[in-house]
């Protein structure tokens, strides 16, 4: 049995080694009059009155300034770049609802407020993923104690449903070959399809089978009919054609021994064949794929909030905290999402380790593609209904602001819709939605957009293409 001996408590980062509670409690009076103080300033910037050349002259002096300050490197830059465009953002929106929604029509009036209700949430949803990406936790592996007789039991979970056997037999025998003491693994293929074949090679290959006598809840109600039959200290759960490499359970494990309140460890989902779109415009490995500012940035971003989203896979979860909550929750089509809310609710914490420790097959059709999106669209929406993060007890303020933010992330449809139909607002019904000059919008608008696309530019880096992310 071989052991990650590069690894030591010295590598780890030192905020990444505290836990959540004792990170957020550090020094916060002091913050605490920090942001006041702050707050008091930009509310100056951002309601102060400025004819078109005044707001032209700011505009220019800001950009200029923050163009320089992008030459250097450090977070500190990058946080005053944050500063700068969420103070920028908020004068257009202030100047929008001061200035530019006329009254004397009826028709201009509702018109108009639908476009600016499109912008303010666009603003809002800017910032939310400000306070989600500005400052990534860079968290590393924790080394696992000598004596292996202390680590613990876990369970390897790998569902199925109608997939082939040839893509479930890989994930199988890679599971098999984790680097972990062989009397404290057991692999189980949970096979919601009852098929024979698969239970032939499963007695062949060593592992178990586990089947259930009905499909309700889908992948949700198949985990949890598992946990009542196994007894692990962990579970480490793999969708069917995600192949873990040997040392996925190695560079996981030892956080859930350092800190007794972590429930989860997630690590990046890494897909070695193209998605449709990557296939069809040639795109594969040549441009950022859709999930890495998901996974290179913006999991990072929630892990220093102590909100790190558990996906569904290339995850492993501590058995005693899930079975407090019941399980995987079945309540939503997105349980992964649903089940770490509720965690975090009860006090437990999560952790994210940008370290790609499986590969899996990504979506082969188009069809197949925009459905997984539109399913993560409706469950994230069922949970902002049954179980909004903003209400309720036992999260965090930053907590509750990260599972907001990717809840409203996939509203994104409707204001894009209204900003392509509000020419028509004016070219059908001559309705006026905008009362500015031309130069008075450019004044306060193209601040609003160049400072929002330098500052994400910065912070999502070689994660996110801009051109390529629109398509």
């Amino acid at each position: 049995m071989s052991r990650l001996l590069a690894l030591s408590p010295t590598d780890t980062n030192p905020a990444a080694d505290l836990p959540a509670s004792a990170r957020r409690g550090i020094w916060w009076p002091l913050r605490l009059l920090v942001w006041i103080a702050m707050s008091i300033v930009l509310s100056g910037v951002v309601i102060a009155p400025l004819d078109t050349w005044s707001q032209t002259l700011f505009a220019t002096f800001a950009f200029a300034f923050c163009w320089l300050m992008g030459r250097w490197s450090g977070r500190w830059v990058t946080l005053t770049l944050v500063l700068i465009s969420v103070t920028v953002s908020l004068r257009y929106l202030y100047w929008r609802i001061t200035s530019t929604v006329g009254n004397e029509n009826g028709v201009d009036m509702v018109l108009g407020l639908i476009l600016l209700s499109a912008e303010a949430y666009a603003v809002l949803v800017l910032i939310l993923g400000y306070v989600q990406t500005a400052w990534p936790l860079e968290r590393k592996p924790v080394a696992l104690p000598a004596d292996v007789e202390t680590w613990p039991t876990v369970d390897v979970y790998i569902p199925s449903y109608n997939e082939p056997l040839s893509v479930v037999r890989t994930t199988i025998l890679a599971a098999k070959a984790l680097d972990w003491p062989a009397h404290k693994l057991n692999i189980y293929l949970l096979d919601d399809g009852r098929r024979d074949e698969f239970r032939a090679f499963c007695q062949q290959a060593g592992v178990g089978y586990i089947i259930r006598p009905d499909n309700k809840h889908a992948k949700a109600g198949n985990i949890n009919h598992a946990l009542k039959k196994t007894r692990g200290d962990l579970i480490a759960i793999f969708d069917c054609d995600h192949i873990p490499t040997r040392s996925f359970l190695q560079l996981t494990v030892g956080w859930f021994l350092r800190d007794q309140k972590l429930a989860l460890v997630q690590t990046p989902h890494h897909f070695y064949t193209p998605d449709p779109f990557e296939r069809n415009l040639g795109t594969f490995k040549g441009v950022p794929n859709e999930g890495e500012l998901f996974y290179g940035v913006i999991q990072k971003g929630n892990d220093l909030w102590d909100a790190s989203f558990f996906c569904g896979s290339c995850a492993v979860i501590r058995r005693a905290p899930l079975e407090e909550i019941g399980g995987i929750a079945p309540e939503t089509v997105t349980e992964d999402a649903h089940t770490m809310l509720k965690l975090h609710r009860r006090g437990y914490s999560s952790a994210y380790i940008d370290l790609p420790q499986a590969a899996g097959l990504a979506t082969e059709s188009l069809s197949g593609h925009v459905g997984q999106r539109i399913r993560w669209a409706r469950g994230l929406a069922q949970i902002f209904r049954i179980d909004n993060p903003l209400l309720g007890r036992g999260l965090g303020l930053l907590q509750r602001l990260c599972y907001v933010s990717a809840m409203l992330h996939f509203f994104y449809g409707i204001p894009r819709l209204i900003f392509l139909l509000a020419p028509l607002a004016y070219l059908v019904f001559g309705a006026q939605i905008f009362n500015a000059s031309a130069e008075t919008i450019l004044a306060f608008a193209l601040p609003h957009m160049a400072h929002a696309y330098l500052t994400n530019s910065r912070i999502q880096g070689k994660h996110r293409h801009s051109l390529w992310a629109e398509v």
